[in-house]
Order: C-alpha cells, then structure tokens, then sequence
C-alpha cells in the first residue's frame, strides 16, 4: 500500500506542477480541502478510511530515476522541471479526521496545506485511496450493524469479484476498519495482520466419490479448523446428515467440527433448520456460515424471517462497494486558500460550490453522543451562535448549551513527516466501533435515517457570501 508511484496520477497533475514551477508560483502557500459531498449506500454516515497508508505514503514520497526518464519521453516537460522533481520531497502539513472516525458531507476530511505544486500533486493519489476505502468501510459497518441485530459477525468474501489485485487487498483491508472480523484475502492477511479464514469450494466435494468422503477427507487434514459446504448436492438431504457424520467422528477423537457453510437457497429457513437438527444431535457449537452476494438489506432480510447464522461472508457487495448509492463516493479536492486569501469554486450549480477558507471541524456532543459539527475559521462554536446548512442558507438554527465541544481533527503530519507514530488497524476498527455507537440508532440504521447536522458558523457563510459575490461581480 505504501509503494505507490508518484506518477499514480493524472497528467494534468504533472503540467499544472511544471507551469507552476516555470511561472514561479510553486512556493506559494495553498490550503486544499478533501471531502464528500453526499453520504453513500443512502445512509446516515460514513467511515473514514484509507488515511495511514496514505500518511505513510506522503512521507516517503520522490521521485525516482525511471519515473523522470518516463517523464522526459513523454515530451511535454522541460530539463529545469525534471531537474527539481529530482530533488523535491513532499513538506506540507496535513490535517485530516483520525482513521476509524464517523463522517459527513460537506466537512473537510483532510486539509492539505504547503507549497502549491506540492499540495496539487498529491490530490489523484488521495482522492483515489481515501474515496475507495472510506466507501467499503462504511459499507462493511452497514453489513456489521445488520449482521449484530441477530449475534452474527462478517468475514469479507470479495477477493475474486473485487477490482483487480489492488482492489482486492485494499476492499479487505477497508472492510476490517468497518467491522469485518477477517477476510479470505491470504495477501490482505500477510500485508496487514488481519486473520484469515475460509472452508472449502464445491469443487472439493465433487472431487471424490461420494460428499461423505470429501467431508472425512477434509476433517482429517484440517481437525481443529473445519467448516464444511453442505450444497453441493442437497443441503438438508446430504449435506447436513453427512456433517453431523463428520462431527461425530471428529468428537469421538477429541476434536470439534467448527462450522458447516450453506452458499445457495432460503438463507433464513435453511439456517433455521439446521440450527435445530445441529443442537438436537448435540452441537450446539458449530457455527453457522452462510454466503451468496449477501449485502446489508439481506442479511437484515435473513434476521427478520428467523434465520440463525453466526458468520456472513460477505464477498461481491463488500469489495466492490455496490447497492443503491454505492459504486464510488465522490470525494473531492478543492483549493480553499493561496497565500492567505481565501479561494472558492462558485460554479453555476450551487450545491459544487466549494467553501473557500481554512477551517475548523468542531464536534459537538451531548453528554457521550455525537449531536452536530460545525465548521468555524478557528474558534470552537458556543452556544447560542446561530448556524447554517452548507447547501441551504435559509435552513438555520441556533446552537445549544448542552453540548460539549471538542476538535473533530488532528495535525498528522507537519513538514513532510508524521507527527505521531502508525496506528495498528485493530485500534482503527476500535475507533470505527466506538464512534458508530455514539451515533444515535435513527442515524445508523439502514433505511430512512436521520440526517447528522453538518452547519457552517456564521463567519464561514459570510466568507462563502462575500467572495461568491466578488466573483460575480468580475
């Protein structure tokens, strides 16, 4: 994830850098904002993700010999500019939303702020890593809150359906910042330390004379890890019967069968069936695992009818971000400042403006619940302050006194470098975990929820009034 190219960009990126540098504009002082304006999968939030291996990134960040020979081939950039790329390294500061935070439309996320080759630069990279993840991290939440309402958990699945090797290992690594327990990906498991799981395929079954043979083959090369597929042939006709065989044969040699997977049909009545016959033969035990394009709105759809499974592997849904709303975030990069003065995009659609400034995110709770964030050009929000919807001026309210303020991002790098050691992605998923339980259950849940208050201070708004006005007027 770290190795990323430097020319893991647009050529647009590369061209304005040069005109810049041969304008002798590059070393002026630019504030860029990274957010999103409408929150995926038609839900109450988002799950920030994608930041460390982007910090890490940053950090290391040059380019070599073969990427300016490759750039000189191209015949587009002069000697003198291939000659400072040589030399140059990323210096600017950023600040962004910690990974694992909960987050909303219209805040910055991540604040680029340095010299402007170098903040324009970066933007592709971070668009590309931080939108992809933050969508599949936000949809494995959704599948994690569903799968929790019936005591099960998710595995991520999607590797073989997932947007190529990257898109894979990315997909698995996002999803365990969402929730996921552990994904089938060996590759996403090596780079990150996420646990690995997996049973075994059809063609395993098919591979032997009869399903109780494949079951007792695999029983005895795998003892303590077993989880066998029951479809193949007839889940409850031979499946199951031939796993409770298998498990019986196993107990009698001091081992336990760890889980039987169902993959096709009635998700909610097979899994119910087979819950009853499994503690009737007494193995109460083994779990229940079931697959098949599930997504959030089926795995509530198989709680809701009785169904009783302990593991969804949740695989083409979850890599590839899909379902209503799905498919890409739409995040994106905006100048707000160059050289103190604030900048804007005014744009003829109202709803693209950008918000011109540098900013601050203030996350307002009450008592241990998120409530509100504010955008402020410094000072934290207080109460009585009158505050305004970032899309609709007229849609105002005033803030409250029981609300406690406190700043919803951090300084992460200064100079280039970070300014505080990794954070282990365990501590991301804990983050993520803690924060979807200080939205409130009308915000989380699936269908119809509430809108979380994003508003704009009033000193934000005015900026915004007062420069659209300015470009208006030239």
């Amino acid at each position: 994830m770290t190795d990323l190219s430097p020319l893991l960009t647009d050529l647009y990126q590369l061209t304005m850098m040069q005109g810049y540098f041969l304008s002798d504009l590059h070393r002026q002082q630019a504030t860029f904002d990274l957010y999103f304006r409408r929150l995926p999968f038609e839900g109450g939030y988002a799950v920030w993700a994608g930041l460390e291996p982007m910090l890490d990134w940053l950090q290391g960040l040059h380019f070599a010999e073969a990427d300016l020979d490759y750039l000189a081939s191209l015949g587009q950039f002069r000697p003198e500019f291939l000659a400072a790329l040589r030399e140059w390294r990323f210096s600017c500061e950023v600040t962004a939303f910690p990974e694992g935070s909960v987050v909303f439309p219209h805040e910055p996320l991540l604040t680029v702020r340095g010299p402007l080759w170098e903040a324009q630069l970066v933007e592709t990279a971070l668009l590309n890593t931080l939108n992809f993840q933050t969508l599949v991290a936000t949809k494995a939440a959704r599948c994690v809150l569903a799968a929790q309402a019936g005591g099960g958990t998710v595995l991520e699945f999607g590797a073989r359906r997932a947007q190529g090797p990257n898109g894979a290992v990315s997909a698995a690594r996002a999803a365990f910042v969402g929730g996921a327990v552990g994904t089938s990906n060996l590759e996403a498991g090596r780079q990150f330390g996420i646990p690995v799981s997996g049973t075994h395929a059809h063609a395993w079954v098919e591979s032997f004379p009869t399903e109780l043979d494949a079951f007792r083959a695999y029983a005895e090369f795998y003892p303590d890890s077993t989880t066998l597929l029951l479809d193949t042939v007839d889940t409850l006709g031979s499946g199951l019967p031939n796993a409770l065989t298998v498990a019986a044969e196993l107990r009698a040699k001091g081992h336990e069968l760890g889980g039987v997977r169902v993959d096709s049909g009635d998700l909610a009545y097979l899994s119910r069936v087979i819950r009853e016959r499994l503690d009737a033969a007494g193995f109460p035990d083994v779990k229940i695992v079931v697959s098949n394009d599930l997504s959030e709105s089926v795995i509530s759809g198989v709680i809701a009818e009785g169904g009783r499974v302990d593991v969804y592997g949740v695989g083409t849904q979850l890599a590839t971000a899909g379902g209503p709303g799905g498919g890409a975030l739409g995040g994106v990069y905006k100048l707000a400042e160059l050289n103190g003065r604030p900048r804007m995009k005014l744009t003829g659609d109202p709803a693209k403006s950008s918000l011109p400034g540098t900013k601050a995110v203030w996350r307002g709770l009450d008592h241990d619940h998120f409530a509100w964030d504010v955008l402020t050009l410094g000072d934290a929000p207080h109460e009585g302050l009158r505050v305004s919807d970032p899309t609709n001026p007229l849609r105002s309210a005033r803030l409250t006194s029981r609300l406690h303020w406190r700043p919803a991002r951090d300084l992460v790098m200064s100079g280039g470098q970070r300014t505080r050691p990794a954070e282990a992605l365990p501590a991301l998923q804990a983050r993520a975990r803690e924060e979807l339980a200080r939205l409130a259950p009308e915000t989380r849940r699936l269908l119809n929820p509430h809108v979380y208050r994003v508003s704009l201070a009033p000193e934000v708004s005015e900026l915004r009034d007062r420069l659209a006005q300015e470009l208006r007027g030239h």
